[in-house]
């Protein structure tokens, strides 16, 4: 019979590498997937754009949005229309 003896760096690896593995889990959980409504930060992120031009993109209608409570939500098709589109489509 073999005996393994586990010490305390085995275990600061395990822990390590178990957080890196979770974190991969929900990172996937967290992308925009097939949802239709996305939150400011994930179109920001979209578009590789800033906030700032996120928010001259509302404010001249070019990108429509909803508010509920404190967020605002875009619609996923039509930001995949824009990007299809170009800037001339508004």
């Amino acid at each position: 019979m073999r005996l393994d003896i586990i010490t305390k760096e085995d275990l600061q690896q395990f822990k390590a590498e178990l957080f890196t593995e979770l974190k991969e889990i929900i990172g996937q959980k967290k992308e925009t997937g097939d949802r239709q409504w996305l939150k400011s930060a994930e179109v920001r992120e979209m578009l590789t754009i800033s906030a700032g031009t996120l928010q001259n993109l509302r404010i001249n209608g070019t990108l429509p949005f909803q508010k509920i409570g404190g967020s605002l939500y875009y619609n996923r098709s039509v930001i995949e229309k824009i990007m299809k589109g170009g800037a001339n489509e508004q």
